[in-house]
């Protein structure tokens, strides 16, 4: 099947012109997954960045860490 011209009936079979119907979804499709693939690279590096800072904090004492009785932790 060869591509449709934009005047073209469409493939889709909705009887509207290609460029009224399905051109501009297939367009828009690309840009979606982008932005997608972005908003989650955000969001799995903001979470690292959130793990890091619980994992850096010792839960016990260390070498050099005191207990802080006023805010519950060490130091």
């Amino acid at each position: 099947m060869s591509k449709a011209g934009r005047n073209d009936l469409c493939p889709c079979g909705s009887g509207k012109k290609y460029k009224k119907c399905c051109a501009g979804k297939q367009q828009n499709a690309g840009t979606n997954w982008l932005l997608v693939g972005l908003v989650a690279a955000a969001v799995a590096g903001a979470l690292a960045l959130g793990f890091q800072s619980v994992t850096d904090e010792q839960v016990g004492p260390g070498p050099g860490r005191v207990w802080s009785p006023e805010h519950g932790h060490y130091h």
